[in-house]
């Protein structure tokens, strides 16, 4: 929460952080890149426990992300009780039933055919953690005061980015789903107003013979994604 009388600028020192060569750089660069190259998105989950402080690890990571005004406008609901779990299933397939039913358009679903999605989530009750990430639209202050948050989406999308590399790092695989409408998910984890969820992260490890979409191996290259003004 944040405090009125905290609200003057005052300089503090940057952290230090050893330097880096240019080829120690290069390299750190490529190696992180290698090991992101092998994170997929997976559907088939173990139900294998996984320690409750990897996941409180990897969200306080997340919340080392960029935020707009540092006002940091996001929440993590984790859930590992398997009869929330359960409900959060029936509510998502209830979503889902009628996304593929029709509501998401031909062109929509023409589009999910390559990746073998449907409206049945298993995965919801299977993997040993759910996320819920929730973007807070105004915050309050210590005194009860209401004030305004700024590029949430922006700031709520770098802090899941945070979350989704750090799960991977860990040793995890996640699967992200957004059912639509999400209020529900207020409802069952007693949530505000004024925080809206932008997704469930599913966490846990693969499933053994876990398999993922071919078209999930498909990336643009970096010649379709980058431009270099020198």
């Amino acid at each position: 929460m944040f405090s009125k009388s905290r609200l003057t600028y005052w300089p503090f020192a940057l952290p230090a952080r050893p330097p880096m060569s240019d080829a120690a750089s290069l390299a750190a660069a490529q190696s992180h890149y290698e090991m992101m190259c092998t994170r997929h998105t997976i559907r088939q989950f173990s139900d294998g426990a996984v320690p409750r402080a990897v996941i409180e690890a990897c969200i306080a990571t997340a919340g080392r992300a960029p935020s707009g005004a540092n006002h940091q406008p996001w929440h993590f609901a984790a859930i590992t009780d398997p009869a929330m779990k359960k409900q959060i299933r029936q509510a998502a397939e209830e979503k889902e039933r009628n996304f593929y039913g029709g509501a998401a358009g031909d062109e929509w679903l023409k589009a999910l055919e390559p990746i073998g999605t449907g409206p049945d989530k298993p995965h919801l009750a299977i993997a040993p953690w759910l996320i819920v990430v929730f973007a807070q639209r105004w915050g309050e202050f210590d005194t009860g005061q209401r004030y305004k948050n700024y590029y949430v989406p922006e700031s709520v999308g770098l802090a899941s980015g945070f979350l989704v590399t750090a799960l991977h790092l860990s040793g995890l695989s996640c699967l992200i789903h957004t059912p639509n409408p999400m209020g529900f998910l207020n409802v069952l984890l007693d949530r505000a107003a004024s925080e809206k969820p932008t997704m469930i992260i599913a966490a846990g490890h693969s499933a053994d013979g876990a398999t993922i979409p071919e078209a999930a191996t498909i990336k643009k290259p970096l010649s379709e994604i980058l431009t270099v003004r020198d």
